[in-house]
C-alpha cells in the first residue's frame, strides 16, 4: 500500500512472515496513523517492546495475555488497549488471533 491509497484491499496484499507463528500486514496509513494486522498462532509471542508511537490495539479474533509496564491483562475477541509512548509491552497468544494495531504517528519502521 501507498500513502496516498484511500483504500486497502485485503486480499491483494501479503502477510510479512515474522518468524515465531507471527505474521503482519501494514494496512491504511500516513503520517499521522498507521493500522496494522497482527496474526499470532498458538502460543506464539509478540516480543517486550517499545517505541515512541501511541498504540491501541484491538483484538478482532483469539485471546491475549497482554503486558503494558509489567501489568498483565486478558484480552480477547472484542476487547482493545491503550499503550503510552514508550510503554514497555508485549503480548503471547493463548487462542490463536488477530490483533489491530493503530499507531500515532505511523511505524516507519515498518515500511520497505
Amino acid at each position: 500500500m501507498k500513502p496516498d491509497q484511500l483504500l486497502f484491499e485485503d486480499s491483494k496484499h501479503p502477510w510479512e512472515d515474522l518468524g515465531g507463528g507471527v505474521r503482519r500486514k501494514v494496512m491504511s496509513y500516513n503520517a499521522d496513523v498507521m493500522v496494522v494486522k497482527v496474526q499470532f498462532g498458538l502460543h506464539a509471542i509478540g516480543t517486550i517492546h517499545q517505541h515512541p508511537h501511541t498504540q491501541v490495539t484491538y483484538v478482532a479474533s483469539g485471546v491475549f495475555e497482554y503486558t503494558v509496564d509489567g501489568r498483565t491483562y486478558t484480552i480477547q475477541s472484542g476487547d482493545s488497549c491503550y499503550v503510552p509512548p514508550n510503554a514497555v509491552h508485549g503480548c503471547r497468544c493463548i487462542a490463536a488471533g488477530v490483533l489491530i494495531d493503530i499507531f500515532s504517528p505511523m511505524r516507519e519502521d515498518f515500511l520497505p
